[in-house]
Order: structure tokens, then C-alpha cells, then sequence
């Protein structure tokens, strides 16, 4: 195998996987900047995996090729609605930030599972027939040497999540809204002071996190899996919250730390394809990026510094 056809497997396999982290990894970025913790990703993916799939299934001969994007789109609004329990228990009814996400998670598979017996009268649903599979960038996709490895038979959700985190970028440190939400994770008795709407800017960071949590299951779904059962999702969430810590509540950060575990999973799939890595034994690959999560998680937690407010309950009589 060449080098030009290693790197261009290694890319285009990092982004497949990269793709739910980043778009999950944002949400939570957005989430904790305004000072609310969201451990419950793994809940809200697993939400959009599941409606994404129903959707395709049902939709697929009607929508063809758009199916998958479309039922991303479900999935992120999913996801926006199950965020909705956390936003409640959190911002109204002040509840413990990590006991409430982790009844999203707790809650979620089953539920997901519950419905899909109740409407295919089976544990797991069928394979997809419309899934992202592989895009090639028209002209792109010719350029000598880096043609290949980055926009042939790439992964065009990576692509888009990329875009996204730009935008994501600009929106939270370069507009007024982003300085807002910020404010709210930082100090909020000082927003409020300044007239800033604290539950209503929390509101909103807990939201944008279900919906790219949502649509990050759903990619993951509709990309990778083919199919949802109560393993659809196993560890991405949890994944994609390690992102948020290790690239330190920033977007960009977010990204880059997903392409970093991205590359840790696709790694355990296509390493038997490898040199070097075709001799380490399969299973030492398979539990790889669970522990590279958990090394990542020691090494940064205590470094990191997350927003002052965040995880801390704003009562505005106080």
C-alpha cells in the first residue's frame, strides 16, 4: 500500500468518526459556557440515533439521497426537545447538573429500545439503505496528492461539522450573544446586574447543546452503525464531553480533540489494514480509545480551566 493510499484511508476513516464527536463536543461547549453541565450527551446522541434511523427507514423512497440529512435534521430537534428535561430539572427546578444528565443517559437507551419494540415489534431496527457513505469534492477531489487523502471518498458531515465549529467559533467570542452566554457561565450575578437574561441565556446553551448532541447521533447513526439498538451508542457521549475538557471549552479545542479521539476509534477498525498496527492484537485496539479517553480525562481535568459558574445553580433571589 502506498503513502498517499495509508494517509488516505487514515483521514478519511479519522473523519467518519470525528464527525458525531464534533458536532456532540460543540453542543457541549455551548452547554457549559453558560454554566450549565451537560453530562447527558451520551443520552441526547443516543435520542437522535434513534429518531434519525426511524426517520430513514420510513422516509428513505421519499427523500432518496437527502434522507440522511434529513433525518440528521430530525435528530438534531430530538435531541433539542430530550435537552428540554435538562434545561427544566437544572435552570427551574435547580437540580444537581450530574444527576440530572446522568438520568439522560439512564433513561434514553431504554426508552429508545421501549419504542422501537413498540413500532417494529423487534429489539433493533433494520439496516438503512440511505446512509452518508463516502463524497468526493468535484474538482477537489483532483488535486495531486492532497486531492486524495482529503476530498476523495471523505466524510461530507466531517466537512460540514468543520464549518460549523467556525461559525460556532465567531458566534460565542465575536458577537454579543456569545459574550452574553459567556457572561452567564463566568458570573452570573454580574449578567444579571447588567440586565442579561441568566435563565433565558442558559436556556439556550442547554438547547443548542441537544440539538448538536441530537444531530451528532444522528450522524453516527446514519454513518457508521446502519441501524439503532441499545448499542448504537456506547461511550461517544462520554467521548465527545472528554473533547469539550481537553480542548477547554473552546470550539476549535472541541474540534481538534475530536479528530484526536476520531482518529483513536477509527484506529481500532482499520488497523488490522496498518502497517505496524496490524500486529497489535485486536483487542488491545478495540478498548484503545476508551482508554486514551480516560488518560486524556487524568492528564487535563485538573490543567483545564472551566467557566467560574459552571455547574453552579443561579437562583435570582440571591
Amino acid at each position: 500500500m502506498s503513502l498517499v493510499a495509508i494517509l488516505s484511508l487514515l483521514v478519511s476513516s479519522t473523519f467518519v468518526y470525528s464527525a458525531p464527536l464534533i458536532f456532540t463536543a460543540l453542543g457541549g461547549v455551548y452547554s457549559e459556557n453558560s454554566g450549565v453541565t451537560n453530562i447527558g450527551l451520551e443520552g441526547i446522541m443516543t435520542m437522535g440515533a434513534f429518531s434519525s434511523i426511524v426517520f430513514n427507514l420510513t422516509f428513505a423512497d421519499s427523500f432518496g439521497k437527502l434522507t440522511p440529512w434529513l433525518g440528521a435534521l430530525v435528530g438534531g430537534i430530538v435531541g433539542l426537545i430530550f435537552s428540554l428535561l435538562h434545561a427544566v430539572a437544572t435552570i427551574n427546578f435547580h437540580a444537581d447538573h450530574i444527576i440530572s444528565g446522568t438520568v439522560l443517559n439512564l433513561m434514553a437507551p431504554p426508552l429508545g429500545v421501549f419504542l422501537i419494540k413498540a413500532i417494529y415489534d423487534k429489539g433493533q431496527t433494520a439496516n438503512i439503505n440511505q446512509s452518508f457513505g463516502y463524497f468526493s469534492f468535484p474538482g477537489l477531489a483532483n488535486i495531486p496528492v492532497l486531492g486524495p487523502i482529503f476530498f476523495k471518498n471523505t466524510s461530507a458531515p466531517a466537512w460540514a461539522a468543520i464549518i460549523v465549529t467556525i461559525i460556532l467559533w465567531w458566534l460565542l467570542y465575536k458577537t454579543r450573544f456569545g459574550l452574553r452566554l459567556r457572561s452567564c457561565g463566568e458570573n452570573p450575578q454580574a449578567a444579571d446586574t447588567l440586565g442579561i437574561n441568566v435563565y433565558g441565556l442558559r436556556y439556550a446553551g442547554v438547547l443548542i447543546s441537544g440539538f448538536l448532541g441530537g444531530i451528532g447521533g444522528a450522524i453516527f447513526a446514519e454513518a457508521i452503525s446502519g441501524n439503532f439498538s441499545i448499542s448504537t451508542i456506547v461511550g461517544q457521549g462520554f467521548m465527545a464531553l472528554a473533547a469539550v475538557i481537553f480542548g477547554k471549552w473552546n470550539p476549535i479545542g472541541a474540534m481538534l480533540a475530536s479528530l484526536f479521539f476520531g482518529f483513536a476509534q477509527s484506529i481500532s477498525i482499520i488497523g488490522n489494514q496498518l502497517p505496524f498496527f496490524n500486529h497489535i492484537p485486536a483487542v488491545y485496539m478495540q478498548i484503545a480509545p476508551y482508554v486514551i479517553t480516560i488518560v486524556v480525562l487524568v492528564l487535563f481535568f485538573g490543567k483545564s480551566v472551566a467557566p467560574a459558574a459552571d455547574g453552579q445553580n443561579y437562583i435570582k433571589s440571591k
